[in-house]
């Protein structure tokens, strides 16, 4: 029998089916996901207003952090839409060249995400370690070139998935896949091939990145420490550890999430694929949603121009209420 009678065509249409296993119950979970997205969206984007509007915070940790959130907006966005069209509308349909681009931007900002707080480490590192050449290291140039260079990184490293998907794969055995968004590895699993160069590479990608940037954020945290333990002051040592605080914690949920996922994924078979397809879910939204709340709790320069926005903005709905009474009160 011909290999075209067992396979598909170059398919036009995959089908997504969200969480295997869990059909029945995917409405209810995506209340919660919808929640945290929606979180996490006015969260970045009060932070991207606060940073943006405050000329004090036009400073290289806080345009990291502007960078980060938009990153996150991006990578959030990028699959939730889509998700809880499978999870409460049935839509799980979706067309190939899409499901690709979709692919394309959830791993380039994966890998951006990592860079931006790679660079936000180094810069916390030149700040504690040699804070009079912090203001001439960190420019403002220097800043954007590093914004420009962490995403076009990315950008080219995940670019050859798609190519080696496009190219090399014209027959599949399903077009379902069983995933709630569409994923390097999910989609090579439907092709009717080889596809240990695809395995190869996606590998190369996670383990390029993820290792260059940790082990560069591990070293830079290493001098940090040690030039904080050395400080003579005890209030000194607290207030440069303070400044690292926030970035720790979300450095270490993003890769332990990343870890897990990663580990779970390739090597847990005897892990039902449910808790699979919910955790790399959770990889993808936790850092989005978690992000703004640790930085608006733990910075104070934030905090308080959080609230003074939000104040604004209470003061200019009040006005526009009393405004729309008072024009009623008039007409009668």
């Amino acid at each position: 029998m011909s290999l075209s009678n067992l396979t598909v065509f170059m398919p036009s249409v995959l089908t997504l089916i969200g969480i295997p296993g869990l059909e029945s119950v995917q409405c209810w979970i995506g209340i919660p996901f919808c929640a945290m997205y929606l979180i996490a969206m006015i969260g970045n984007a009060l932070l991207l207003v606060t940073i943006r509007s405050e000329h004090s915070l036009h400073q290289p940790m806080y345009i990291f952090l502007g960078m980060l959130g938009a990153t996150d907006i991006v990578l959030a966005t990028s699959i939730m839409p889509k998700m809880l069209g499978v999870f409460w509308f049935h839509l799980p349909d979706i067309n190939f060249d899409c499901c690709l681009f979709q692919m394309w931007l959830i791993h380039t900002f994966q890998c951006t995400e990592s860079g931006i707080l790679l660079a936000m480490a180094l810069d916390r590192y030149v700040a504690i370690c040699y804070p009079l050449r912090h203001a001439t290291i960190f420019t403002t140039q220097l800043v954007t070139q590093i914004g420009a260079a962490v995403t076009l990184r990315a950008a080219i490293l995940v670019a050859p998935c798609l190519a080696l998907i496009k190219c090399r794969f014209q027959f599949y055995h399903t077009t379902v896949i069983s995933h709630s968004y569409c994923e390097h590895m999910a989609i090579v699993k439907l092709a009717a091939g080889n596809v240990r160069v695809n395995k190869i590479y996606g590998l190369f990608v996670a383990f390029t990145v993820a290792g260059f940037d940790l082990t560069f954020i591990t070293l830079s945290y290493i001098q940090i420490f040690i030039t904080v333990f050395n400080l003579p002051q005890k209030e000194a040592r607290l207030k440069a550890f303070n400044t690292c605080v926030a970035h720790i914690c979300v450095f270490l949920q993003l890769y332990l999430l990343a870890f897990f996922s990663f580990f779970t994924h390739r090597f847990g078979s005897h892990i039902p694929q449910w808790i699979h397809i919910l955790f790399s879910s959770f990889y993808l939204l936790v850092p989005p949603f978690l992000n703004p709340l640790v930085y608006g709790i733990k910075t104070k320069q934030i905090r308080i121009n959080v609230v003074k926005i939000c104040c604004s903005l209470y003061s200019v709905l009040s006005s526009l209420c009393n405004i729309t009474i008072f024009q009623k009160k008039s007409q009668q």
